[in-house]
């Protein structure tokens, strides 16, 4: 699976997105509205990681979906 399809199904994918990222707040889950940066940046922020971190989280997460 590729970005664009999650950008595109955005609703769709917001459920497993609170299952893996439990901090991330409906708030926030709205604010990033598909876009991989700005949930990169918010992984970043509530978690304390670095962005190569977060890069790795978010590819971990989408090869499982």
């Amino acid at each position: 699976m590729n970005w664009d399809t999650v950008e595109g199904n955005w609703k769709k994918f917001t459920g497993t997105v609170k299952e893996q990222w439990g901090k991330l707040t409906d708030d926030d889950i709205a604010r990033i509205n598909g876009n991989r940066e700005q949930l990169e940046g918010m992984i970043q922020e509530r978690y304390g990681v670095a962005k190569d971190k977060a890069k790795e989280q978010v590819d971990s997460w989408m090869s499982r979906h």
